[in-house]
């Protein structure tokens, strides 16, 4: 079996491919200093409350934080014989190289993101991931990433405006009933949500003027489904994007070993 692991800024998730579908998806905070045994236990734990025997036989990695790979490697080494394959390390070779200017390092989020969009959608798209940053990632025809997108994210913007301004309260981002709010959290929530949307529908516009053919848009993230209901932003929405593209990046390693 498979063992997924996608390291974000804030959340790191674990999910189990068996060779047909995904039979768990873990989730918890990042944190630099957790040790390769504290990962296990608190993996075997989850497992053992979900009723579920793994035997894993293959690790894959991404992760944007660059600090917590050794012990994941450790991880995986110790606990289930496995080297990782980690997505932006030389050894692991992607299904189409990325197309950006010399010495760019691409987030390998955003490279997972582009493999796993391709072989459900095919080229030609723009993938908007709701994380810690939004960001809008290009992928070409031939499935190569090409260019994007950095803007902030979503609960980042609610934090900063929530701690530069004293008299301003921490709210929860949700749909509001309409534009004009009537009190400070409806005026906070309307101008996150809308403000948002306004956001993702002008740079979709902006980056398909200057691709200048057809373009289908996907949502990823933890808050693409809430902002697919506030206007026609997405073509598709997927909650499970990041883990799909890296079981496609560990088959074509495999395919190519």
């Amino acid at each position: 079996m498979l063992l997924c692991i996608d390291c974000g800024n804030t959340n790191t998730v674990f999910a189990i491919w068996d060779g047909e579908r995904f039979l768990v998806t873990l989730r918890t905070s990042t944190e630099h200093q957790r040790t390769a045994d504290q990962y296990f236990v608190w993996f075997d734990t989850l497992l053992r409350h979900h009723r579920i025997e793994a035997r894993i036989t293959d690790v894959i990695i991404s992760s944007t934080v660059p600090r917590v790979v050794f012990n994941l490697r450790v991880f995986a080494d110790r606990y289930f014989g496995a080297r990782p394959l980690v997505v932006g390390k030389p050894e692991c070779r992607l299904p189409t190289e990325p197309r950006v200017d010399a010495g760019t390092q691409v987030g390998p989020d955003r490279l997972v993101n582009a493999a796993g969009a391709y072989d459900r959608h095919g080229g030609d798209l723009i993938v908007v991931d709701f994380g810690t940053a939004t960001t809008f990632d290009v992928v070409a025809h031939d499935g190569a990433y090409v260019g994007g997108v950095i803007a902030p994210g979503v609960n980042l913007s609610l934090q900063a405006l929530h701690e530069a301004a004293a008299a301003l309260p921490h709210v929860d981002v949700t749909k509001p009933q309409s534009v004009i709010g009537t009190n400070t959290v409806a005026c906070m929530q309307s101008g996150v949500f809308w403000g948002y949307v306004g956001l993702v529908r002008e740079l979709c516009d902006r980056i398909r003027g200057e691709y200048d053919r057809p373009m289908s848009v996907i949502g990823t993230g933890g808050l693409a489904p809430l902002f697919s209901t506030g206007d026609v932003l997405f073509d598709h929405v997927e909650d499970d994007l990041t883990m799909h593209g890296l079981r496609v990046i560990h088959a074509y390693n495999q395919e190519t070993a």
